[in-house]
């Protein structure tokens, strides 16, 4: 398998089970916030800052149906983590030194050993 067709195949599961899966998600408390509904813990909880912004409340702003606008806001999650990710790997990516017009480690090596060739060896 290429790397292109894995980083494909990966994409396409990822998106499926932000997606596709997401739809089908409980949306009733899990446990540590159901733990904290039954002993009061919560009691001063306070919303969020950002809830009313476009994805709060791991929904998208404006689609009524609740488990659509879930899939949608973790396919607009996957797709902003891999922009994020991508551009942080392009730019902090390893560069060939002979792109920029410099000799390679290879080249380098090469002309030290030919110049070390016109010396004589000291077994000689």
């Amino acid at each position: 398998m290429t790397t292109k067709r894995f980083f494909a195949a990966a994409l396409l599961v990822t998106l499926v089970l932000a997606g596709i899966v997401s739809y089908y998600a409980s949306s009733h408390p899990d446990g540590l916030e159901r733990v904290a509904e039954d002993k009061g813990i919560n009691a001063a909880e306070k919303d969020h800052a950002l809830k009313d912004s476009p994805l709060g409340d791991y929904g998208v702003k404006g689609v009524e149906n609740s488990r659509l606008s879930g899939g949608l806001s973790g396919v607009i999650g996957v797709a902003a983590v891999l922009v994020v990710g991508g551009g942080l790997f392009w730019v902090l990516r390893r560069r060939d030194p002979s792109a920029d017009g410099s000799a390679s480690q290879g080249e380098a090596r090469g002309a030290a050993g030919e110049r070390g060739a016109a010396t004589p060896s000291r077994d000689a």
